[in-house]
């Protein structure tokens, strides 16, 4: 089980954000703080092991309280402009998720977090560069956008597997041949991939002449 502790000062918005936590399959809500003094004596009190931070609170941003958190933390704030959005990266947010958002969207990525987490446990041993790669993809596994009407999420996440697990970018019949679907059915999904900016799309030339569409993960892990 998860800990968690939410930071948000609306007490209203707070319960929401507790009550979304607690629907999640291996998260439990230990505790909600107002302000950034609340949370850093509940850090202390309750350790939990994951923080969902605003930014907007009453004695401080949250991204300065970020700064000198020792705990996983994802950002869940209205403030949207890139300041903000880099600060709370480069102080160490393993995640950002503007405000409103849906149940749904939380869950997707606390769950990526879950599955992160295992990935790298805190007493594991060291670990290779290609455990690294995987961990990080798992971690924003959740942020992906919804699929087109008609688009099966269980077959987005196959033609997603299987462009990490090629060796080199693959067209849309190789990807059929592998995940035994219709080359049709194949190209569709890759197409959407790539209009959410998850899949890189480029060209080859064959031996007759005419180019064939080729499909790389944005993030291909490392041989």
């Amino acid at each position: 089980m998860i800990r968690v502790l939410v930071v948000e000062d609306d007490f209203r918005v707070a319960q929401v954000h507790a009550e979304f936590t607690d629907g999640v399959a291996g998260f439990r809500t230990v505790g909600i703080a107002h302000s950034a003094a609340e949370a850093r004596d509940l850090v202390a009190q309750r350790a939990p092991e994951l923080v969902l931070l605003d930014n907007y609170l009453p004695d401080g941003p949250g991204v300065a309280l970020l700064a000198g958190l020792e705990v996983d933390t994802i950002m869940l704030t209205a403030a949207s402009d890139p300041a903000t959005v880099r600060a709370a990266l480069a102080a160490g947010a393993l995640n950002y998720l503007v405000k409103p958002f849906s149940a749904e969207q939380l869950a997707a990525r606390l769950t990526a977090y879950a599955r992160f987490r295992a990935r790298l446990p805190e007493d594991g041993g060291q670990v290779g560069q290609e455990e690294i790669d995987r961990a990080m993809r798992l971690l924003h596994d959740g942020d992906q956008p919804g699929n087109p009407k008609g688009q099966s999420t269980i077959t987005t996440q196959l033609v997603v597997d299987a462009l990490h697990a090629a060796d080199r970018p693959r067209s849309a019949t190789e990807i059929a041949e592998a995940l035994g679907i219709a080359r049709a059915t194949a190209q569709r999904y890759l197409a959407g991939l790539a209009r959410d900016g998850r899949a890189v799309v480029s060209l080859r030339y064959g031996a007759s002449g005419r180019p064939e569409h080729q499909y790389e993960p944005v993030n291909p892990p490392r041989r």
